[in-house]
């Protein structure tokens, strides 16, 4: 089985006009699903979504959460919980961990974990991704 996802042309205030990878996948936590265009990014370790995709998807912050932080390229750490849900990938249903942003300004990330592990994922110079199962 094979699912594609075309990049997307944006702008970058250095560079112009740009193409990056994304896939429009579904989040699913007990009843409630959204569908979501997210960045496929090989280099985060987790999927990651802002506060209010959370708020959505019936999050809320229980006892037992540990509130951590992660960085990215820049010093500014941003605190999270790790969430468990389930994401649809075409019309394959994974179990996964996400990376739940208390604060609302960060992008939507597809990450490596329990993720990649299921597929073997190209980025192909066409302007395409493709996963593999």
């Amino acid at each position: 089985m094979e699912i594609e996802f075309y990049f997307r042309e944006e702008k970058s205030r250095i560079f112009g006009s740009i193409l990056r990878p994304v896939a429009e996948i579904i989040f699913i936590n007990n009843e409630k699903e959204i569908l979501e265009s997210v960045y496929i990014d090989s280099g985060a370790d987790v999927s990651l979504i802002p506060k209010s995709v959370g708020d959505a998807l019936g999050f809320t912050i229980e006892k037992s959460d540990k509130i951590t932080e992660v960085k990215g390229i820049g010093e500014r750490g941003v605190p999270i919980i790790i969430k468990k849900i389930k994401i649809k990938i075409g019309e394959k249903i994974i179990n996964t961990r996400v990376a739940w942003a208390l604060i609302e300004d960060v992008p939507l990330l597809l990450g490596r974990t329990d993720v990649f592990n299921l597929f073997d994922i190209c980025f192909q110079k066409n302007r395409k991704t493709v996963f593999m199962n």
